[in-house]
């Protein structure tokens, strides 16, 4: 923060309090702003004075609500998991997986979305509060998807114990590998292949959770 800034207030966590009316209006303008920049210009990028430009509000409203980039990130990332959309039942293992996969295909390849998590999930590398900020965002996507699992063993389809959280995870595995390590094209039918292969591998029990004997 340099000379001038004003003092962030302490207050509750980011997001943690859910705002109504202007506040509310005030708080979208600012997240937006937020992803836009961070799609633009990654996280290094990120001040405070230039979102609040871009939203359109006073900068001492943004210091006070946010206090810090990593806080601004954070509740921007908390807000993306609860905007994101709810899980498809199909009522087969594989056509959920799929939905997922695909729903996690469109976010990485969308014009915005796409380049915001790749600067999220590279700050989280180094700044822990970013870090703690993209495992609550995940923790929550997964937890979303993880009652297809179970739905799918109550019928039969995988072993009764199965980690349903580690099936979606290895879902979404192989698209983020693929962003972050080539220019392949993240394209369609490699959600697919990663559905597919989560898919088999849990009803083989690759995932079947192995309790420790006491």
């Amino acid at each position: 923060m340099s000379a001038g800034e004003p003092e962030p207030e302490q207050g509750p966590e980011p997001g943690t309090v859910r705002p109504g009316g202007r506040t509310a209006r005030v708080r979208a303008a600012v997240l937006q702003a937020a992803g836009d920049v961070l799609a633009e210009q990654g996280f290094a990028h990120l001040d405070l004075g230039d979102v609040a430009r871009r939203a359109q509000v006073g900068r001492t409203t943004v210091y006070r609500r946010w206090g810090t980039v990593t806080a601004l990130v954070a509740d921007l990332l908390q807000d993306m998991a609860e905007q994101s959309l709810p899980r498809t039942e199909t009522g087969s293992l594989l056509g959920d997986l799929r939905a997922n996969a695909r729903l996690v295909q469109r976010t990485l390849t969308d014009a915005r979305q796409g380049p915001l998590f790749k600067a999220v999930i590279a700050a989280a590398t180094w700044d822990a509060r970013t870090a703690e900020a993209l495992h609550r965002f995940y923790d929550t996507r997964v937890a979303e998807w993880a009652p297809c699992v179970r739905q799918a063993a109550d019928r039969g389809e995988v072993p009764e114990d199965t980690d349903a959280h580690e099936v979606i995870r290895a879902v979404s595995a192989p698209l983020y590998y693929r962003l972050l390590t080539s220019d392949v094209p993240l394209d369609r039918a490699a959600a697919d292949r990663a559905a597919e292969a989560a898919a088999a591998a849990a009803r083989a029990g690759a995932y079947v959770r192995h309790h420790k004997r006491t």
